[in-house]
């Protein structure tokens, strides 16, 4: 396959899958214009590395890969300044009982460290197989179920579910 007809299938893909992209880089930040920069970011990653993707086969899970770690970095590099967004803002108005569940979940998936939210992001929003979501996360596959189920665990726990 040459460069260009590869590029063609990335570009095809981006397209098609931007809210994908979105939701998960959204999921990270919690912020609609540091959402949009990650991809931004994230797009550029690819296109500079495309050489770098041996089959194409991989790319949805080389592209994952790619937004994971560059919404990682970002947190990181951004750690201190904290944006709220306008769903953020309205948390802090009278709620329903659901939406208090809802807050309930947030807030558990908040307390995750990026490594287990990713896991939980992938698995469950953006409904990757396990497998899909160890080649994202460059583990193997059995390490991906056993830190999965461990961080469902302590999901239930941070919820008060109990086990």
């Amino acid at each position: 396959m040459t460069k260009n007809e590869k590029f063609l299938q990335v570009e095809r893909f981006l397209i098609e899958n931007q809210n994908a992209h979105y939701r998960l880089a959204y999921s990270y930040v919690k912020n609609k214009e540091n959402a949009l920069d990650i991809i931004q970011e994230s797009i550029y990653k690819a296109l500079q590395s495309i050489d770098r993707l041996d089959e194409i086969k991989y790319l949805k899970t080389w592209f994952y890969r790619i937004l994971v770690n560059t919404s990682i970095d970002f947190i990181r590099k951004h750690r201190r300044m904290t944006v709220m967004d306008d769903e953020i803002l309205d948390g802090y108005l009278p709620r329903t009982e659901d939406e208090q569940t809802d807050m309930d979940l947030l807030d558990a998936l908040n307390s995750l460290t990026a490594k287990e939210k990713s896991l939980i992001i992938l698995r469950f929003f953006e409904d990757l197989k396990i497998d899909e979501v160890a080649a994202v996360l460059e583990e193997n596959v059995n390490t991906t179920k056993t830190k999965l189920y461990r961080t469902l665990k302590k999901l239930r726990l941070e919820i008060g579910e109990g086990i």
